[in-house]
């Protein structure tokens, strides 16, 4: 399997004033696009070159540097609900998941996850790491995440990645995370 870049389904400027254009585009057509490429190098010719993507994130931790640096409104019904039971409602998540952003030292993700408890959890990992490696500190799929490394941010936002991270939230596509969320159960 040779993994694709995927299009974004809007324009780079789509996400403005809170994501700008030109991060946007550097991110997809440059960060993403030579992530995409350096991880179907990594997998070409192995016994993981026709994994999905979700059997290879779950074991990237083994599989050496090349696949672990390369493979990363409001929220109604079902995901409220869970958000409201698991996590103690969504100003209680959203402030969880800042922390969790803002908090993370140096470069890597904030992720609202489904643990393998079967509840939503908010984690972080470091760098390229995430829930779904044996190394995370908290295990499970996840249906929402923020990239917190520099590149995600630094043009509009520079040093300030509160900023960004509170920015975020105009973005977050609810239904998306919701599908993800059913389908993570």
């Amino acid at each position: 399997m040779s993994f694709k870049l995927p299009e974004l389904p809007y324009a780079y400027d789509a996400l403005e004033p809170h994501i700008d254009a030109k991060t946007m585009e550097i991110h997809h057509s440059k960060h993403h696009a030579g992530y995409t490429s350096k991880l179907n190098a990594a997998i070409e010719g192995t016994e993981n070159e026709n994994s999905d993507i979700h059997a290879l994130l779950s074991k990237a931790d083994s599989l050496g540097a090349g696949v672990r640096n390369n493979g990363g409104g409001n929220p109604s019904g079902e995901l409220a609900d869970a958000i409201d039971s698991d996590l103690g409602g969504f100003d209680k998540f959203k402030e969880d998941f800042e922390k969790a952003a803002a908090t993370r030292f140096g470069s890597g993700w904030a992720w609202l996850i489904v643990g393998n408890d079967g509840k939503l959890h908010v984690t972080s990992t470091p760098n390229q790491d995430n829930p779904l490696m044996p190394v995370a500190d908290v295990k499970g799929t996840p249906v929402l995440g923020l990239d917190v490394w520099e590149h995600a941010y630094y043009l509009k936002y520079q040093n300030k990645r509160p900023d960004y991270i509170s920015a975020f939230w105009n973005v977050v596509n609810w239904n998306k995370v919701l599908e993800n969320y059913k389908a993570a159960k």
